[in-house]
């Protein structure tokens, strides 16, 4: 199975390089010179990474083969992918696909699926479809989200006023 590791950005300066946003804890091993990294899920198209480095907090790659703005600017929009048999052993690290679809409970009960996981600069969120519908955004943070069983399939959040509640009618 392959996972999404990051999604090619804008060009950087005239030598090729661009910007990635980085889906993967470990974007040193992930993006380090002679990296293969799939272009589909399929892997039947691959980009091999040239160099890679950190310039004011965002990351940096060239690709084989990419060595002008131009050329880095056809790649942008791209996802990549790795595959995923080096699968962390930590307690609290998953991949998107291990979540979504996960039952959402709270002490009230089941409340709904998680939909997707929403990767910002600042943290990841939780998609959650709720029963009644709608989609609310849970910050994946300890605090909120305090255990995640992928046995049982199923993530608890510790709800908070406004977080997973329907807004009442009127505001207020």
């Amino acid at each position: 199975m392959r996972v999404l590791v990051g999604r090619v950005g804008k060009a950087h300066g005239v030598r090729g390089e661009v910007t990635v946003e980085v889906r993967t804890d470990d974007p040193e091993v992930r993006f380090a010179p002679g990296a293969q990294l799939a272009t589909s899920e399929d892997g039947r198209r691959a980009l091999t990474v040239e160099r890679s480095r950190w310039h004011s907090g965002r990351l940096l790659v060239a690709f084989a083969g990419t060595t002008d703005r131009t050329t880095a600017e056809l790649l942008r929009g791209t996802l990549l992918y790795r595959d995923a048999e080096d699968r962390v052993a930590e307690p609290d690290a998953w991949y998107d696909h291990d979540l979504v679809g996960c039952s959402v409970r709270t002490e009230q009960g089941i409340v709904g699926t998680v939909s997707d996981v929403v990767h910002l600069p600042a943290q990841d969120l939780l998609a959650v479809r709720l029963t009644g519908g709608t989609t609310r955004l849970v910050p994946l943070v300890a605090e909120l989200v305090p255990s995640v069983d992928l046995e049982a399939r199923e993530v608890l959040v510790a709800d908070r006023p406004g977080l997973l509640a329907e807004p009442s009618p009127g505001g207020g």
